[in-house]
């Protein structure tokens, strides 16, 4: 399965319009081909340069939806799947990159993880939760890769 972005290229630059700087808006997702026997998809989108630990984890979770059909191949700007959990500002959907200023450049890896369980997921559940619930159901995953900078 192939993740890409009609927004940026696997390693280059997110533009200013899908970070807190812009209009805050996830960037469209692309992906395929649809695994075998996936019933459902999972989107995330961490930023490991994040000088944050908490909870057992590191960095910052920027993105966490779910629950999206297996007939599903992306999802459009500023769409989110029928579930979202928490980023780490509290606030469901998407939350764009927004790194400290001067902190150099950051990667985010826009992760989607095809799964073998049903898309009916509580709604709410934070990176780890899902992970820790679908951790036996991945049947495939693959990740597009941006980076962004503040002056």
């Amino acid at each position: 399965m192939k993740v890409t972005s009609p927004a940026f290229e696997d390693g280059r630059p997110i533009p200013k319009e899908h970070t807190g700087e812009g209009r805050d808006s996830s960037p469209a997702l692309a992906w395929g081909p649809v695994p075998k026997g996936a019933k459902s998809f999972a989107v995330l989108c961490h930023d490991p340069d994040a000088p944050v630990v908490s909870d057992g984890g590191y960095g910052y979770v920027h993105w966490v939806t779910y629950n999206i059909p297996a007939t599903a191949t992306g999802l459009s700007e500023g769409e989110d799947g029928p579930a979202t959990g928490p980023t780490d500002s509290g606030s469901p959907g998407y939350g764009g990159p927004m790194p400290p200023n001067g902190h150099g450049p950051h990667h985010y890896f826009f992760c989607v993880l095809a799964l073998s369980c049903e898309p009916d997921l509580a709604p709410g559940l934070t990176l780890r939760e899902l992970l820790g619930t679908v951790q036996e159901d991945v049947i495939g995953m693959n990740r597009l890769l941006g980076t962004y900078e503040r002056g």
